[in-house]
This record gives structure tokens, C-alpha cells and sequence, in this order.
């Protein structure tokens, strides 16, 4: 892998995205949401009514899906065949889809190229749950960011602008979500075996991107 590439993987509501673009800022170099890609899936998914546990019409809707990041002046936005879909992919809804169509080897194997394209032409900060374990096992430096699941929930609670919002709803679809994601039997989310593990429960993102960028110094 020619390009320098820093994997930071683990689960929601952790702080990755926040994290994940303060670092690339500090690097210099970009930012690649890839749980964006998953949900760029998950919406087509819904879009286009497709049941995704039939493995044949899922097999022939992948062929066809054609998602790819686009930079513009804010960062990066998702495509699907020319068409900006980041302001649709961030809902409840979506982010439990994404959670389960993800499961399958198919969606995965489908999006590998996608990212693994991305890092053969740009130093990047890949954000993820598999990305120091599977997407890019050779990555020069790893990290897993995680955080009590309370403090997670309060924190995507937080986000949140809906006025009819139950941080208890949100703590629970946040816990199957963890379970979900770590119980797959294709790329559980776990750490990779040399990822630097970062506990971000009561650090603010200024610090856990000081230990980051400490940690990267000396790599």
C-alpha cells in the first residue's frame, strides 16, 4: 500500500466521524466515512424495494448500484449514479437497514473495491468497523475508538433533532446495533489485532486526536 492510511474502527455513537475528520484535518490529508457507503446501500435498498435476503435479486441489485465519493468544497459526498445522497442515509431507519444488510458477504465484498480504490491514490483516514481488520489489514497505523454504551446513547440522543426523541429508544436500537455488528459472521466488528484501543468515554475529541496524532508521530 503506497498511500499512508490511518483505519479507525468502532462502534456507533463513539465519536469516530468527529474524530475521523479532526484528524485528516490535522494530517492533511481525507476523510473517508465509509459506514456512508453501507448506508448509501441500506437507502437504495429501501428506495428500490429490494429484498435484500434473497441472495439472487441482492446478487443483481449490487451489479447495477453505482456508488463512489465525490469531493466538493465541504469534503466528501456520496453518489449514487450522479446523484448526491448524503443528506438521506442519516436517519434511524436507514442506520438500522445498514446495520443489517451489512451483514451480508455480498454488500461487503461489493464495497471493497470502492474503498480500497480510494486508498491507492490518497493518504487517508478510513472510518469504519472493519477497516483495520479486513479492508486494510496493512494499514500503517490502526485504532478502535470506543465508549460506554450510556455515554454513546447520550450522545447520538444529543444529535438528535426530532422533538419525540426517547434516549432509552435510542439506547436500545444502539444496543442491538452492537450486537449485531459484533455477531456477524462476515467482518465482525472487533478490534485488529495491532489496533491502538482508545476509550473515549470521558475524553473530548481534542484529546483522543492528541493521543492519535501522538501515537501516529511515532509510528
Amino acid at each position: 500500500m503506497g498511500k499512508r492510511i490511518i483505519t479507525i474502527d468502532g462502534p456507533a455513537g463513539a465519536g469516530k466521524t468527529t474524530v475521523s475528520k479532526l484528524l485528516s484535518q490535522k494530517l492533511g490529508c481525507v476523510y473517508v466515512d465509509t459506514g456512508a457507503l453501507y448506508r448509501g446501500v441500506a437507502f437504495e435498498i429501501q428506495r428500490q424495494d429490494i429484498n435484500w435476503e434473497d441472495d439472487e435479486r441482492l446478487e443483481n441489485f449490487l451489479k447495477d448500484l453505482d456508488l463512489n465519493f465525490v469531493r466538493q468544497k465541504d469534503g466528501l459526498v456520496l453518489m449514487s449514479s450522479g446523484k448526491d445522497i448524503t443528506k438521506f442515509i442519516r436517519t434511524p431507519e436507514i442506520s438500522m437497514l445498514a446495520s443489517s444488510s451489512s451483514a451480508k458477504p455480498q454488500v461487503r465484498a461489493a464495497l471493497l473495491d470502492i474503498q480500497r480504490n480510494i486508498a491507492k491514490t490518497k493518504d487517508a483516514v478510513f472510518e469504519g468497523r472493519d477497516m483495520g481488520t479486513v479492508v486494510f489489514p496493512q494499514a500503517r497505523v490502526k485504532f478502535f475508538l470506543f465508549a460506554d454504551l450510556t455515554v454513546r446513547a447520550k450522545r447520538r440522543f444529543d444529535e438528535m433533532p426530532d422533538e419525540t426523541k426517547n434516549i432509552n429508544s435510542v439506547q436500545k436500537e444502539m444496543e442491538i446495533r452492537d450486537d449485531n455488528d459484533s455477531q456477524r459472521k462476515s467482518a465482525p466488528l472487533k478490534p485488529a489485532d495491532d489496533a491502538i484501543e482508545i476509550d473515549a468515554s470521558f475524553l473530548t475529541v481534542e484529546q483522543v486526536v492528541g493521543k492519535m496524532l501522538g501515537i501516529i508521530e511515532e509510528a
